[in-house]
């Protein structure tokens, strides 16, 4: 295992960045104590449906854009979180030497470099990437979006993953599409929303993941049948976007 690098206190920068950041751990230490400890564990079926779904759905875009397999792919996951991600990578053809994290929480990256030896995996704040420019083909996000509420802080971490993207790599999204009232710390986002925080990019979407209070009743019975329900846009929870980081006058 690699050690583990950690983002000097001058990246955790503007107070608005760290206010954020403490409320997103906030966040999931409230979320974390609230939930059965299993919560997400493997076993549960809905788990294993809701990882299926999202892996359906990116790798669906990823092939379309002659982007997959992974091979020789340089690969930065922002919000690695405890690199559930990272290990899907290395069955689609990445290596871990070309692997690099970014997260929050450092208990987190501690238990991805256990999973994902060899990556480059960083305690940080996304809005400041520790990459050089241009220096990853494929920048990917899962969920992270969505655990930001400030417009502005969610401006800044998509204007650096595509700085760290080189011009004709791509950005993989797969994010909360709508809002759920219950859950005020987390904010969905919305087709417009993803073209305004990525402008003059070419962006494929696709909608997934069918809604978890249906999932959970209809997979007692049948995967075939929430797989079906899927094609029903109105019935999915969230977004995949396959971004291709196009040249703009500023660059």
């Amino acid at each position: 295992m690699q050690p583990v690098a950690k983002a000097d206190s001058a990246d955790l920068h503007g107070s608005d960045s760290l206010n954020e950041g403490e409320r997103i751990r906030r966040e999931y230490e409230k979320r974390a104590a609230s939930l059965p400890s299993d919560y997400y564990a493997w076993h549960r079926e809905e788990n294993q449906y809701f990882q299926t779904s999202a892996r359906r759905a990116v790798t669906e875009l990823l092939r379309r854009s002659g982007t997959f397999p992974l091979t020789n792919t340089e690969i930065a996951d922002i919000g690695c979180g405890n690199g559930q991600w990272l290990l899907e990578f290395l069955q689609w053809g990445a290596t871990p030497a070309r692997l690099h994290g970014i997260d929050l929480l450092e208990d987190r990256i501690a238990y991805a470099g256990e999973r994902a030896p060899g990556a480059d995996l960083r305690v940080g704040d996304a809005s400041r990437l520790p990459w050089a420019d241009q220096s990853m083909g494929l920048t990917t996000q899962f969920t992270v979006f969505s655990s930001i509420v400030d417009s502005a802080l969610r401006a800044r971490v998509a204007a650096e993953m595509r700085r760290v993207t080189r011009h004709g790599g791509s950005i993989l999204w797969y994010d909360l599409r709508r809002s759920n009232p219950a859950r005020p710390g987390v904010r969905g986002i919305d087709g417009a929303e993803i073209e305004r925080l990525f402008p003059g990019c070419e962006i494929q979407f696709r909608t997934a993941t069918l809604a978890p209070p249906i999932a959970r009743k209809v997979l007692r019975w049948s995967w075939a049948a929430a797989f079906a329900l899927e094609t029903i846009p109105l019935a999915c929870t969230h977004t995949a976007a396959l971004i291709r980081n196009c040249r703009t006058h500023s660059d």
